[in-house]
């Protein structure tokens, strides 16, 4: 990859990949700096890594090194069991759409949450998001079916959405 090439990635990816590292943290400073450290190790690799697979190496890069992080704060500090109370958790009352959803997507499971993003809003294939998670392509059409059948069971308990 040339260093034009290189600077087209940045103009091109960079709103996405934060997006999608953003969508999942829920914390705009940690995603602009994982997105920083991607396009860095992409710096580093630019003789390497073909301009037509940069995309796909940011986001791998960018996934990987999100769950690293969260990896690192799991073993900093101490966290409460999950619970299926906290799945039935409602003490508001919500009539945006897209804070239903936002809150359904809370509440899956990493692996979950990142393949039905990268699926639906970023458009990937199964093949593509497999790349991406380092996972098969049978395990990427799992974990996107049975996300979407929580956020389905999230969506039509009447207490979440009313």
């Amino acid at each position: 990859m040339t260093v034009r090439e290189y600077n087209i990635c940045v103009d091109n990816f960079a709103d996405a990949v934060y997006r999608f590292i953003r969508s999942s943290l829920k914390d705009d400073d940690r995603a602009h700096d994982i997105v920083q450290d991607s396009f860095e190790k992409l710096w580093k690799q630019v003789t390497e890594v073909e301009y037509g697979a940069a995309k796909a190496w940011l986001f791998s890069t960018a996934y990987r090194v999100m769950i690293d992080i969260i990896r690192k704060e799991k073993r900093l500090t101490l966290t409460d069991s999950y619970s299926d109370s906290d799945l039935s958790d409602n003490s508001g009352v919500y009539s945006d759409i897209n804070e239903i959803l936002h809150k359904a997507l809370e509440k899956l499971p990493e692996q979950h949450r990142t393949a039905l993003l990268l699926r639906n809003y970023e458009g990937y294939s199964y093949k593509e998001i497999g790349d991406i998670t380092g996972t098969s392509e049978t395990q990427v059409k799992i974990n996107i079916y049975r996300g979407r059948l929580a956020m389905r069971e999230y969506l039509v308990s009447m207490e979440n959405v009313v």
